[in-house]
């Protein structure tokens, strides 16, 4: 039976839970923690990203995801233009200020790491490359094989 009564709902909880449960094995075990530490993460990348990749990844988010990702957008400040690690980890602190603290460090690699799990690997490339070669370099490359050169059995 449905938990929510709607399959959509009650797959897009399912799919952020297990999102939540991979980033807390990197940090503490705070499922709160773990939801705005993946929201910081997103939103800086989505920020520094063209306009249109952001929009390639929002759509391979679940539903839930989606919506923290796309949460206060503003298409017309974007993409922004900082180039280092430092600015971007600098932009993630901002936004974890009021949690508990965390190393952001550890943050940015969980959801690469969630990134590079859940989202198409070709998806995860583009976004990476388009990235400034310091964050690229805290990001590994995804080891994912695509959906579409899976076999089946």
């Amino acid at each position: 039976m449905s938990a929510t009564g709607l399959e959509v709902f009650d797959r897009t909880i399912h799919l952020t839970n297990s999102w939540l449960d991979e980033i807390m094995e990197t940090l503490p075990r705070d499922r709160q923690l773990a939801w705005h530490a993946l929201g910081a993460v997103l939103r800086a990348i989505r920020d520094r990203v063209p306009i249109e990749l952001a929009a390639h990844l929002g759509a391979q988010l679940p539903l839930m995801v989606r919506g923290t990702y796309y949460d206060r957008f503003r298409p017309s400040d974007a993409p922004q233009n900082w180039r280092s690690a430092e600015q971007f980890l600098a932009i993630i602190a901002a936004e974890l200020s009021s949690t508990r603290p965390v190393s952001v460090t550890d943050a940015a690699h969980a959801v690469f790491q969630v990134l590079n799990h859940y989202v198409d690997p070709g998806q995860v490339e583009k976004v990476r490359h388009a990235l400034p070669e310091e964050v690229r370099a805290m990001w590994p490359e995804s080891k994912r094989t695509p959906r579409r050169a899976e076999s089946v059995s």
